[in-house]
């Protein structure tokens, strides 16, 4: 194979040259030249949302979850209690880390193929005074469900409740404007919609909150609030960068901007999502979601019925064929994911039912039709 495997997954993703050849100079984290990538980026992720107003921009090292668990440690003090509606794996290990932070968490369990409800939210939130704050999770890459942040985050304001957003596989793609949607905290990663390389999380905080969040977080290399202090006054970063992916980053959010933006970016992950649920619709298979609630981001399907399906056999023979999927994350049904996302277009996607397609044959199985 004369490339290297296109990545079907909700992160890491397919990444264009440019933003690997962005990662072959060394940097030193204090000089100059690095202090003003650090400053370009934060500022220019600040502009997809419209945020500069509303919100400052406070980078960290590590995967997106860090930043979620950064993020609620920051923002919500250590006698508060946090609500997670959930409908999948994400909005569980959003619960997990609140309490192993030891914050309270109520956990509202809803259906994991529909989308979490504003009006079951706002119940919970007037039957109990105590809740100060809603951690959601915007695009549950769990299932691929899109949930309604701008329906949950307008009862958040509305009850005076503050609301943190893991927007991990939805930022840059899909809209989030902060000068239509209120949110304290929103966190997103180097390795997603953006199509950089994995290992840098982020978080705008509302500058309205700041000032309140000093001495809420209980751990040293994740406190934001000092992470914000410290960049502001020097332009540094606290501890060691990831210097080669923040570089990368700032080469990815150019070929965001040049391709057009946000609004490109989702027409193109629109069409993917397209392609290959209508591809795999042909060989049998069967999304788990409605499509009114499908992000184009994730799409999660049912496995084959067929006694010879077995997903590592089928990851195999899809990987050899060049394409590497997701296995599912769900508990009452057998599914497989596949990533719509990355350095990726419509060909890549036809490339990919057309190995599914291969795999299957490999397999001996006819079709990838559900049980029932």
């Amino acid at each position: 194979m004369d490339r290297d495997p296109i990545l079907l997954t909700p992160g890491p993703l397919t990444t264009t040259l440019r933003t690997k050849l962005a990662m072959l100079k060394d940097w030193g984290s204090w000089d100059t030249d690095f202090i003003a990538v650090t400053a370009s980026v934060r500022q220019r992720l600040l502009d997809i949302v419209h945020g500069a107003d509303s919100h400052v921009l406070v980078p960290l090292q590590g995967s997106g979850t860090f930043s979620v668990e950064a993020a609620v440690a920051t923002v919500v003090p250590r006698d508060g209690h946090v609500l997670v509606m959930d409908n999948g794996a994400y909005c569980k290990r959003a619960a997990r880390l609140t309490q192993l932070m030891g914050r309270r968490a109520t956990v509202v369990p809803q259906a994991e193929e529909e989308p979490v409800s504003a009006g079951e939210m706002e119940k919970r939130l007037l039957a109990d005074p105590s809740i100060t704050h809603v951690v959601l999770i915007h695009c549950e890459t769990g299932t691929g469900v899109l949930n309604p942040l701008p329906e949950m985050a307008a009862v958040c304001q509305r009850l005076g409740k503050g609301l943190i957003v893991d927007a991990m596989s939805s930022f840059g793609a899909l809209p989030i404007d902060a000068r239509e949607v209120r949110f304290d905290a929103l966190v997103a990663a180097s390795g997603k919609c953006l199509e950089g390389v994995p290992g840098m999380g982020f978080v705008f905080l509302r500058k309205a909150i700041l000032d309140g969040c000093a001495g809420n977080s209980q751990s040293l290399a994740m406190d934001l609030h000092d992470q914000h202090v410290y960049m502001e006054k020097t332009g540094q970063w606290r501890f060691t960068p990831p210097t080669h992916v923040l570089v990368a980053l700032s080469e990815a959010i150019t070929q965001f901007e040049e391709e057009g933006g946000r609004v490109a970016r989702l027409a193109r992950y629109t069409d993917n999502c397209r392609v290959l649920v209508d591809g795999m619709a042909a060989l049998g298979f069967r999304p788990l979601l409605r499509p009114e609630v499908q992000a184009p981001i994730i799409v999660t399907f049912h496995a084959p019925a067929h006694p010879a399906y077995e997903f590592r056999r089928f990851y195999e023979a899809a990987k050899a064929r060049g394409f590497i999927l997701y296995p599912g994350k769900l508990t009452q049904v057998e599914t497989f994911r596949v990533g719509c996302i990355g350095a990726i277009g419509a060909n890549e996607m036809r490339q990919a039912v057309a190995a599914v397609a291969d795999s299957l044959a490999e397999m001996g199985i006819p079709d990838g039709r559900p049980a029932g």
